[in-house]
């Protein structure tokens, strides 16, 4: 289902105003962006995957009730994200920022000696690695229309290679790694027509992955969402010219592949 808080006769004004996307907006990271980019004025589509009432999106909407709207919006299911590219084409025909956020967690424990559930691994993977793909290539022209023209995938440290120090954490180490391939291919692609992409480590934050608050995290969601745009702000300078492909983390600095 699509909640638009568009007034009717506003849509064709609103399209040029600076568009965002976020997915996995329910709670962390994701709703912490959302708020953030409220607040910088753009316009957000938030995607929501629980499907339970949201005390805080509700919040939001009442606060930006022409700014927000949200998606109901399952990533790792291809007919939940066309519709919900279809919801955003009758918004808006150009997408400034997609920031691909939703992600799972899977198993953290289980080492190759023990039993793995490959089921579970590939709904990380449909979710950490086709999600974000999914929402990349159906929104692509949209964001190659608009001025930004930028694709921001949040993947993890847990997806470098070269500091790889676990020996479990198979679906989402492997799936955030794959996440990041996806991006330089995108990158690929797209440079030469102006598109950009980033792949950011948010930090160790305290969010719900694990279904409970880790209270562990050195960052919060509002702390992490922060840093998190201003590296977007960073990359969007005019003078930032054409610079390879990294995994970054919340505050710039660039972590091995």
């Amino acid at each position: 289902m699509y909640f638009s808080y568009v007034k009717l006769g506003q849509e064709v004004s609103l399209l040029n105003n600076r568009w965002a996307i976020v997915t996995g907006a329910d709670r962390g990271v994701g709703l912490s962006l959302v708020k953030a980019l409220l607040e910088q004025d753009y316009h957000v589509l938030a995607g929501q995957y629980l499907q339970e009432s949201n005390e805080a999106l509700e919040q939001l909407k009442a606060s930006y009730e022409e700014q927000l709207q949200v998606l109901n919006l399952d990533i790792s299911d291809g007919d939940s994200v066309q519709q919900a590219v279809e919801s955003i084409a009758a918004c808006t025909d150009r997408v400034d920022i997609l920031i691909n956020n939703g992600a799972i967690l899977g198993d953290m424990s289980k080492t190759i000696q023990d039993t793995l559930d490959f089921e579970e691994m590939e709904q990380v993977f449909r979710v950490n690695t086709l999600g974000s793909l999914r929402m990349s290539n159906g929104l692509i022209e949209s964001i190659l229309r608009s001025d930004s023209k930028l694709i921001v995938n949040i993947s993890s440290e847990a997806a470098s290679i070269g500091t790889c120090w676990r020996n479990s954490w198979y679906a989402y180490c492997m799936s955030k790694a794959a996440l990041n391939m996806q991006s330089q291919l995108i990158q690929n692609q797209i440079a030469a027509q102006g598109g950009k992409v980033m792949v950011i480590h948010p930090g160790h934050v305290q969010t719900y992955m694990q279904g409970k608050l880790d209270t562990t995290g050195s960052l919060t969601a509002d702390e992490s969402a922060g840093s998190i745009l201003r590296q977007i702000a960073n990359r969007l300078k005019p003078d930032y010219g054409q610079q390879e492909l990294t995994l970054i983390d919340f505050a710039g600095n660039t972590l091995p592949w």
